[in-house]
């Protein structure tokens, strides 16, 4: 890995770490979110994340997520920045769902990503 690179990792890497005490941390907007995300994804905007940091959990690993992981890749550069173990998910959420993954918007139903 080159130095201030982002590890990344696979949506199949990233249900793994699911299973366990890892928290999938949405960055994208509100409207992205809306629209379709990761059932089990915590939601925090990459926009609202330095004055909301203390919302992310120091005890587990974040996988961090976007669109398709240019946003999330920095959001967890400054994870890492400020101590956390932080990882992007490669491809974000664009990956997750050709993985087959599920997707589910602001209500629990059907969603997409957008």
């Amino acid at each position: 890995m080159q130095p201030n690179s982002t590890p990344e990792i696979s949506t199949a890497e990233a249900v793994k770490l699911l299973d366990g005490d890892a928290v999938l941390l949405d960055v994208r907007e509100q409207h992205e979110w809306d629209a379709g995300h990761a059932p089990q994804a915590r939601h925090l905007a990459m926009s609202e994340l330095a004055g909301r940091i203390s919302e992310v959990p120091a005890d587990a690993t974040v996988i961090c997520v976007c669109h398709v992981g240019s946003r999330s890749a920095a959001v967890s550069q400054a994870l890492i920045g400020a101590g956390f173990n932080a990882v992007n998910l490669s491809g974000g959420m664009v990956a997750w769902a050709a993985a087959g993954l599920p997707v589910v918007d602001a209500v629990g139903g059907s969603g997409m990503v957008i």
